[in-house]
């Protein structure tokens, strides 16, 4: 549940789809195979005799840290998928994330530069892409992934009219 001191009230947050789900943890079991195999290298290793002071606890522990720390990370990802949304005022545009460390992002409408909609392989495959907007500041991270494509192409359009209005009106 949100935190009321970054939560507007009164807004219609709209979610993002629920198949980013899927692509996201197709993205994390490949990670954790190829590091958990990573991480298995020196119990391989002590174990044909080339790394013989390797201590047994590190061997055998530093897998099994690894693969418990991307157990914990896939268990949070449903909870993650569902923090984020997104919602739309007169003059700006809100970005909502996070479990523990929440934060929701005003972008006023005036301010962006551009919205980008990016498309990767699996997204793709979900029918799925990703919008970014834009500003001067360079530490702005307005990412919206896991959208529909129909959704993110009206979001392109929308949000690019919204600014261009915006900046006319300065």
């Amino acid at each position: 549940m949100p935190s009321e001191a970054i939560d507007p009230g009164g807004l219609s947050w709209e979610h993002i789809s629920p198949r980013y789900l899927t692509v996201r943890l197709i993205g994390w079991a490949v990670e954790a195979v190829l590091t958990v195999a990573a991480a298995c290298l020196p119990l391989i290793l002590r174990s044909v005799g080339a790394w013989t002071w390797v201590p047994d606890w590190l061997a055998w522990g530093l897998p099994a840290v690894v693969a418990a720390a991307y157990l914990w990370r896939g268990v949070l990802l449903p909870r993650q998928v569902r923090a984020v949304c997104y919602a739309e005022r007169n003059e700006d545009f809100l970005l909502r994330r996070g479990i523990f460390f929440q934060r929701t992002l005003v972008v006023p409408y005036g301010r962006m530069q551009y919205v980008d909609v990016t498309v990767g392989p699996l997204e793709r495959a979900f029918g799925l892409c990703s919008v970014k907007l834009l500003t001067a500041a360079p530490g702005t991270n307005a990412v919206l992934p896991g959208l529909p494509a129909s959704e993110g192409a009206r979001l392109r359009e929308h949000l690019s009219e919204r600014g261009e209005t915006q900046l006319a009106g300065l």
